[in-house]
């Protein structure tokens, strides 16, 4: 199983992004996806998660509103729409796998068994 994180880059705040993360070597539409971020210095962080009914799950109101996730079966890709960007955005971010069968998706980093490398955004003027 590989995934393929990509779309990061500089952009200034106020601005837009969309992260993509390609999944290969699974069986995409039956897993729960989710989005994490690391900034430098800080814990990993879960921002949004998306079952494989299309369900989805946020960390908090804020960044519902700005980072809407979705998915593409049939491409097996799961996106993160950034919008609105600040620079406490800034971190990597980092796509997961649950392959469980658990009903729903959850924001447990552990619940994830494959994650992406990773792509980087930075927010800054």
């Amino acid at each position: 199983v590989q995934l393929q994180a990509s779309g990061g880059g500089l952009v200034q705040p106020g601005g837009s992004l969309r992260l993509s993360c390609a999944v290969s070597g699974g069986a995409f539409s039956t897993w729960h996806m989710g989005w994490f971020r690391q900034a430098p210095g800080k814990a990993r962080e879960f921002v949004a998660g998306i079952s494989r009914y299309g369900g989805t799950i946020y960390s908090s109101d804020s960044l519902k509103a700005r980072f809407p996730i979705s998915r593409d079966n049939a491409k097996n890709t799961v996106y993160l729409q950034m919008n609105n960007l600040k620079p406490e955005d800034t971190a990597v971010y980092h796509c997961a796998a649950d392959q469980s069968q658990r009903i729903g998706v959850r924001s447990i980093a552990s619940d994830y068994a494959y994650w992406g490398q990773g792509t980087l955004v930075t927010v800054s003027s």
